[in-house]
């Protein structure tokens, strides 16, 4: 039963495209279920974030036809009728495991060697298992990519220094002001990428932030943690002619500031500038807003050329971390017979 991983990532897509497959966490096991009521996939894993959409299936069509159901499923899926060419990659076998360690470990990510993606592929995976979307096959392989995760983090260096996609957005705005703690800032969006943010702000010495999440609850939750001040969501423009820096990641289908809500907005700022920083996918921020005077808005793509520091400084690293790919893929290969038998004798009921 061939392994297959179909999707776009930010390698191979701009934020444009990617948000347009972008996959709403409650919507994930509907869509799994619809995936393998197609009768094609056995066993599948959906993860949607930032900088991916990707599919892993189990499937017992030949590898290339398997390859282009899933990619008939996902266009149909976001009716998604423009022409597109290598947006979209596919691997299978060996290969599909291979990346799915690269992801884990970091290697594939826009910031080398982070740690968030991790625990997003846990949580997809996590998802899958509890609705009974995996079998032998997708645990064996993600339950290794998380080994294989824990030993490159352990045995290498590609994880030294590292950064998240949030704490490139407060280097940004470090920047832009050279000290955080006298500009008051708004985190819009609570979940795990908010958090993150949240937390390099303060380890920068952000000096006042507001938080804001469709559950009010856990805003009021970190903004007790982290010292910081809660409003509902409902409320949060009502903060705009405070705030110097708006940071915004929830998982929203639509933009919640538009440019003709901006222009409302500003006018009471009296020219003061604006910073805005969108990593959400889908997008939070109408790049339209661009065009408005002392607006500055970056979104993911944006701060991908600011990784690219991140990613010279542990650059050596990843032919190490590669060996160690190769070797743990071949090792558990179970697109084929031989390597089934391999993984049945190597590896342990709960590796």
């Amino acid at each position: 039963m061939p392994l297959i991983v179909l999707g776009l990532s930010h390698r191979s897509s701009p934020v444009t495209v990617r948000e347009r497959f972008a996959f709403a966490e409650a919507d994930i096991p509907a869509a799994l279920q619809k995936l393998r009521d197609t009768g094609a996939v056995q066993e599948a894993v959906i993860i949607s974030t930032c900088n991916r959409v990707e599919i892993y299936a189990a499937t017992d069509l030949p590898e290339r036809q398997g390859a282009e159901h899933l990619r008939r499923f996902l266009l149909d899926h976001h009716q998604y009728h423009q022409p597109l060419g290598d947006e979209i990659y596919s691997h299978t076998g060996v290969e599909t495991l291979e990346h799915l360690f690269r992801v884990a470990s970091g290697l594939d990510s826009m910031v080398l060697g982070e740690t968030e993606i991790l625990g997003q592929l846990k949580k997809a995976y996590e998802t899958a298992l509890e609705h009974k979307h995996t079998g032998r096959r997708l645990n064996k392989a993600f339950q290794k990519a998380f080994n294989v995760a824990k030993q490159i983090r352990t045995e290498t260096n590609i994880q030294r220094g590292s950064v998240s996609v949030g704490s490139i957005a407060v280097e940004l705005a470090e920047k832009l002001f050279s000290s955080l703690r006298d500009h008051p800032i708004m985190v819009v969006g609570a979940g795990d990428t908010g958090e993150k943010t949240a937390r390099a702000l303060v380890s920068r010495g952000a000096g006042s932030i507001v938080f804001c999440n469709r559950s009010y609850e856990r805003a009021a939750e970190l903004a007790r943690e982290l010292g910081g001040r809660a409003v509902r969501f409902e409320d949060w423009a009502g903060e705009f002619s405070g705030i110097d820096i708006l940071i915004s990641s929830t998982s929203a289908p639509h933009y919640i500031l538009d440019r003709s809500r901006l222009e409302a907005l500003m006018k009471p700022r009296k020219n003061r500038p604006i910073l805005l920083v969108d990593i959400a996918v889908p997008r939070d921020i109408d790049p339209a807003v661009n065009f408005l005077e002392n607006v500055y808005l970056y979104n993911i793509d944006d701060l991908q050329e600011m990784a690219a520091d991140s990613l010279r400084q542990r650059q050596k690293e990843i032919v190490r971390c590669e060996a160690i790919i190769r070797e743990k893929a071949r090792s558990l290969n179970l697109a084929s017979p031989e390597g089934q038998v391999r993984a049945n004798a190597n590896l342990p009921a709960n590796a």
